[in-house]
């Protein structure tokens, strides 16, 4: 980002984006939105092929919430910065892989960006008050039929948080360019299938001090969508994103502000 436009310009750009209206590919019987517009646009798959051929068919299924946050700041002048965080060894599921702040929606919650400021602040300590929301995002599909939407938000003063770790759940955290999920570096691809479809899972290496990070899945997957909307451009790479017809009895689960 060009520090001329400033986070004010981006901050007013986004809160103008809507998703785009799905492709008519003359399938199914009927459009791939909710009642508030949001597509499906790709599956993010956390785990292995062998693992995701044994998945039940997503018909038989009504998708839980759940949202995460897309925090930005502006580090070097005209470089945008995202907060990631490495999940705590000692989790059940996923442990230790690269995560955004986030998590399943709560019965209090008021929409999914109260969910993904609300799991922010019990993660990393990062109070919602210091996070401008700007922007829903299309959208994702777990391997685990969990639909995952991604809150853009604008951290303005970097140092009025002061990051406080929820040590069960999260062993570091840490911040990367944006604009890295755009370029070929430090990346490589492995193709999968689900459900019959083929789509490539993205790996990117990551080194901040000496700590070596892998950041891949749907973490990946959403971080590739949101720099492509922030910067105005596709990635260097091909993406080869699945798509899938989900069924009207599952749509409508996601609120927005």
């Amino acid at each position: 980002m060009d520090s001329a436009h400033g986070l004010g310009e981006l901050i007013q750009r986004l809160r103008l984006y809507e998703a785009p209206p799905p492709s008519d590919d003359g399938g199914g019987d009927g459009e791939d939105v909710d009642e508030r517009g949001k597509v499906f646009s790709s599956l993010g798959l956390a785990e292995t092929a062998a693992a995701a051929a044994d998945a039940p068919r997503l018909e038989r299924f009504r998708p839980k919430r759940a949202a995460v946050l897309i925090c930005l700041f502006e580090g070097d002048p005209g470089e945008l910065r995202v907060i990631l965080t490495k999940r705590s060894s000692n989790l059940s599921t996923h442990s230790g892989e690269v995560s955004l702040p986030g998590g399943k929606a709560e019965e209090g919650d008021k929409d999914d960006a109260d969910t993904a400021t609300r799991e922010a602040k019990e993660e990393i300590g990062l109070d919602p008050s210091l996070v401008t929301v700007v922007a829903l995002l299309e959208p994702f599909l777990s391997r685990h039929l969990l639909r995952v939407v991604p809150v853009v938000g604008i951290l303005s003063d970097k140092q009025a948080f002061k990051p406080k770790l929820n040590a069960n759940e999260v062993e570091t955290i840490f911040d990367a360019p944006l604009e890295m999920f755009l370029k070929d570096q430090n990346r490589r691809s492995e193709e999968r299938e689900w459900m019959g479809e083929k789509f490539l899972v993205h790996f990117f290496n990551f080194e901040t001090g000496n700590k070596k990070f892998v950041i891949w899945g749907l973490t990946a997957s959403i971080l590739i969508h949101a720099a492509s909307i922030v910067y105005q451009r596709p990635p260097s790479f091909p993406e080869q994103k699945p798509k899938y017809r989900i069924p009207h009895y599952i749509k409508g689960n996601c609120t927005m502000p």
